[in-house]
């Protein structure tokens, strides 16, 4: 009987110790396995740790407050799912503890802003906010947008297919329609941190290139001293007074980066040929009241004209912009001349710059297209 009794004590003890090593290794394969969560999903879900992904949008100084420049602090950063939301509601505040202040704190690193950002942490309310704390892993990289989606249909003409077929006043009309529709529009603040993404120097993530005078210049220079670049309106606010609330104003398809100086010495003239060299952006010309851009943007300036006068036609509340062929239209909402910008428009065709700039707005902002990047020769049907 002493055998028995002391073989069955030995299961007894046994059998727990087998169970428990059986629930930890269930338990490891869930948790690698975690899936990584879109900022909307965090917010959503407050609690335990998470991975997330999403795009630094700004610094988070109180509950519904972000500085989106002139940072103060390398403590924390705001994510969201897109690199030009501007919503607070649609942020993930994440506090940055002093291991990764030197990578991730925006005072340090301004460049950081519209860049992609993984972080591993605790899902708790920072700033009373919905938030992520105590992080334990964070990486990124300060080339801020992945290679956007295709097109639909891996191609443009499912887009434009009410377009199919047409020409003259019957194209123009429903191409109108088809730019017009189910647009998201930005506000002149968010338009700084879209710039750097769809003027990325393809051969320098940091830099973004100047459109008249083609210069590769740090994205961290944006603002209105010498030497820094700011945002131009390539049609210029004043001719259709629409000023630079979100609209015309903001449309991303004629807003370029540029010197200030050089911003400045274009102001709002017409485009056309001739005129003396500008000093600070070799290869454009101006005089009293045109501006001719390098060779390398002509057609990229005229196509970014034409696509403004099809989308702004007056019926939205919006000035009726028109292509006219002078140099002297003031502040009407005309700018020309028609017959030098259809002439660069058919001497410097879109380049992969030009292409990926429109699929960028397209996939990522505005969600609409210029049309006379993917179809150049619609230029001649409809203004020609």
């Amino acid at each position: 009987m002493p055998a028995p009794m002391r073989f069955r004590r030995t299961v007894a003890l046994a059998a727990p110790v087998f169970l428990a090593l059986v629930v930890t290794v269930l338990r490891i394969p869930a948790g690698s396995a975690a899936a990584t969560l879109t900022v909307a999903q965090a917010i959503a879900n407050q609690s335990g740790t998470g991975t997330v992904r999403g795009y630094v949008v700004g610094e988070p100084t109180a509950t519904a407050t972000v500085r989106t420049s002139g940072f103060t602090g390398d403590t924390a950063i705001a994510l969201a799912d897109s690199s030009a939301e501007t919503s607070t509601a649609k942020m993930l505040y994440v506090q940055v503890t002093s291991t990764y202040r030197a990578s991730f704190g925006l005072q340090t690193n301004p460049g950081l802003m519209g860049s992609a950002v993984t972080v591993t942490g605790t899902l708790a309310a920072y700033f009373t906010h919905p938030g992520l704390k105590s992080p334990t892993a964070m990486t990124g990289s300060t080339s801020p947008t992945p290679t956007p989606p295709p097109p639909p249909t891996g191609g443009t003409d499912a887009y434009y297919a009410a377009a199919a077929g047409k020409s003259g006043t019957a194209l123009r009309t429903s191409l109108h329609t088809i730019i017009s529709t189910g647009v998201t529009k930005l506000s002149y603040d968010a338009v700084w941190n879209a710039l750097k993404v769809t003027d990325q120097d393809p051969a320098n993530s940091a830099n973004v290139i100047l459109l008249y005078s083609g210069k590769s210049r740090a994205k961290t220079l944006n603002g209105g001293d010498t030497g820094d670049w700011n945002r131009e309106h390539v049609w210029a606010k004043s001719h259709g007074d629409f000023g630079t609330s979100a609209g015309p104003g903001t449309d991303l398809h004629h807003l370029r980066p540029e010197d200030v100086a050089v911003n400045s010495l274009r102001d709002n003239k017409d485009f056309d040929d001739g005129g003396t060299a500008v000093s600070g952006a070799t290869g454009n010309y101006t005089d009293a009241d045109s501006w001719e851009p390098r060779n390398a943007v002509k057609g990229d300036v005229a196509r970014m004209i034409f696509y403004m006068a099809i989308r702004y036609e007056g019926g939205d509340g919006y000035p009726n912009l028109e292509v006219d062929n002078a140099t002297s239209g003031g502040t009407a909402p005309r700018l020309g001349r028609l017959s030098t910008l259809l002439e660069w428009n058919a001497e410097d065709p879109p380049d992969a710059f030009e292409r990926n700039r429109n699929q960028v707005i397209y996939a990522t902002y505005q969600h609409n297209r210029n049309p006379f990047i993917d179809h150049p020769e619609w230029v001649a049907s409809v203004f020609g």
